[in-house]
């Protein structure tokens, strides 16, 4: 009769067939600051704080492999009511924006300043047309017929970036732990202003807090046209 306890052969393959023991990986970190803005207006009359963007770069390792993908923002900036939408755009180094027109009439987009140089002519209601961002930069985007069009592409070199909340609140997740420069941009800021507040930071732990970003409130000026001249005062006729 035979016994029911395992035979020695059994236990040997059991010993080696077990799963060998999980190496412990690092845990994606989420990184959160807050926006404050101050100057020409308290911050309890400022009733939004969106529009600032912040990024974080790699210091002592390289980016992520993470191409630029349109499941984390819509990439498109359209022509609606004589006014771009969104009027602020983040997008990773590489990606492609499209610019449709949904207006009834025509419009001229470009763009000469900081960032991405275009200048898309005139073209029509129901057509698009699309730049490819390929380098980092800001980009400060116009109408040639409609002065009173404008808006920002904020070109980034890295996955790790977000835009504040009406709140101010600013929060990237998935963050890989490391050392990173800490990047901020918001409109009206001198790019010397913005430049001293990027910092050197260590992510680490399930939550980095990056303390209260304080901004002076300002609103940018008048600008040229795509010729570098004035605006005509005639309105356009559409």
């Amino acid at each position: 009769m035979r016994s029911g306890r395992p035979s020695l052969t059994w236990l040997v393959l059991a010993t080696f067939i077990l799963p060998p023991p999980m190496l412990s990986q690092p845990a994606e970190v989420t990184a959160q600051a807050k926006v404050k803005f101050a100057g020409t207006a308290s911050n309890a009359e400022h009733h939004s704080n969106d529009g600032v963007v912040l990024w974080l770069t790699p210091i002592d390792a390289p980016l992520p492999d993470r191409s630029p993908s349109t499941s984390r923002n819509h990439l498109q900036l359209a022509q609606k009511n004589k006014q771009f939408v969104p009027h602020l755009l983040v997008v990773q180094t590489g990606s492609v924006v499209e610019f449709p027109n949904l207006d009834p009439f025509f419009h001229n987009v470009f763009s000469y300043f900081n960032g991405k140089r275009f200048d898309l002519g005139l073209y029509e209601s129901g057509t698009t047309r699309s730049v490819h961002f390929d380098r980092p930069g800001i980009s400060y985007i116009f109408c040639n017929i409609h002065p009173e069009m404008s808006a920002v592409i904020v070109t980034v070199p890295t996955p790790y970036y977000t835009m504040s909340s009406a709140s101010g609140s600013l929060v990237i997740h998935d963050v890989a732990p490391g050392n990173y420069m800490m990047h901020v941009w918001a409109i009206g800021n001198s790019d010397a202003a913005l430049a001293a507040m990027g910092r050197r930071i260590t992510v680490s732990g399930g939550t980095v807090d990056l303390g209260t970003i304080a901004l002076q409130e300002s609103a940018p000026g008048p600008h040229k046209n795509k010729f570098g001249e004035d605006y005509t005062t005639q309105k356009a006729p559409y």
